[in-house]
């Protein structure tokens, strides 16, 4: 690990325009993810922001009904909320399914929206990668890529995003509400948060630089039976090769995002028109565009079996 200097902020706006003003800047909090890109050398921020004393750790009512989720949450408290197993039960299903107990307990919302891809690739620093090193290439694309992205990718990176917990915040429509370096609050909807790789895989977010999380806020409930299920390598502690979040009613109508197959959390809300009429179809419209790889074209299938088991629960 390379030398660096710390600090702590006292307000989010300070924070905001500290990093902003610090060459190599960056925030931490539960660290639960950058500390492990330091110990690498993914990541080699010269001077870290420490923002956990800023008092971002509750969950308040909204004047309409819905949650704010402090950007500081642990998953743990999260997951655990009642209000939060009561009317968003996708919510706590996804936390639940993300990690061990113990990186929950240290994990943040934000930091959770924030996590950088797991593509092994982007891991070895020994291997080409965009994400990593902008313009060296991308080893993945001709590489081994059973765990990688299989739509939404390009020439540049087709690596996956992998959060549980930002699949079910775009199921249900959440806003990123952030503060910038000169002090002024913005609001991001979730779908427009997270960005595809395109020729730019390094810009996951659209966060501008020094931009701090503040709060994730949740529209009002929505009903309908809650479900997150995640398929993986083996049964714990394992990020997704899919996973599906979904809100199902009893007319069959709903709501469906998935994970572990592109740069993103994937929603097509036009998709959404065809889960009454099964899983086939959903998932057809879902995946309309994909390039797998050999290795992940069973991802395909998998989606519309993983659709189908969650609509036969939904049913049940």
């Amino acid at each position: 690990m390379r030398p660096f200097s710390y600090a702590r902020a006292t307000t989010p706006a300070e924070a905001a325009a500290a990093v902003a003003q610090t060459p190599g800047a960056k925030f931490i909090a539960g660290g639960t993810n950058l500390l492990d890109l330091m110990k690498l050398q993914i990541e080699t921020p010269a001077h870290l922001i420490d923002v956990q004393d800023l008092k971002l750790d509750r969950i308040d009512k909204t004047d309409d009904g819905g949650l704010r989720i402090g950007a500081l949450v642990r998953n743990t408290a999260l997951a655990a909320d009642d209000r939060v197993r009561r009317d968003y039960g996708v919510l706590s299903r996804a936390l639940l399914a993300g990690a061990s107990g113990q990186l929950r307990n240290k994990a943040t919302t934000a930091g959770n929206l924030l996590q950088r891809t797991r593509c092994p690739y982007f891991y070895d620093t020994n291997q080409a990668c965009n994400k990593r090193k902008p313009g060296s290439g991308c080893a993945a694309i001709g590489g081994f890529s059973r765990q990688l992205g299989v739509i939404g990718g390009s020439e540049a990176c087709i690596a996956t995003h992998p959060s549980d917990m930002a699949v079910a915040m775009r199921l249900l429509d959440a806003t990123v509400e952030t503060v910038q370096p000169n002090g002024t609050a913005r609001s991001i909807p979730i779908a427009a948060f997270h960005r595809l790789p395109g020729n730019t895989p390094h810009i996951e977010t659209a966060l501008a630089p020094g931009e701090l999380i503040t709060a994730v806020t949740l529209p009002r409930p929505i009903g309908g039976t809650h479900i997150y299920r995640k398929v993986r390598d083996r049964a714990s502690y394992a990020f997704a090769l899919v996973s599906v979040a979904a809100v199902v009613q009893k007319d069959g109508s709903g709501r469906i995002a998935i994970g572990g197959v592109a740069h993103k959390p994937w929603r097509v809300e036009a998709a959404e028109a065809e889960l009454a009429r099964g899983a086939k179809a959903t998932a057809s419209h879902l995946l309309a565009g994909a390039k797998p790889t050999r290795d992940n074209a069973f991802k395909v299938p998998l989606v519309e079996r993983t659709i189908a088991a969650v609509l036969a629960e939904a049913k049940a």
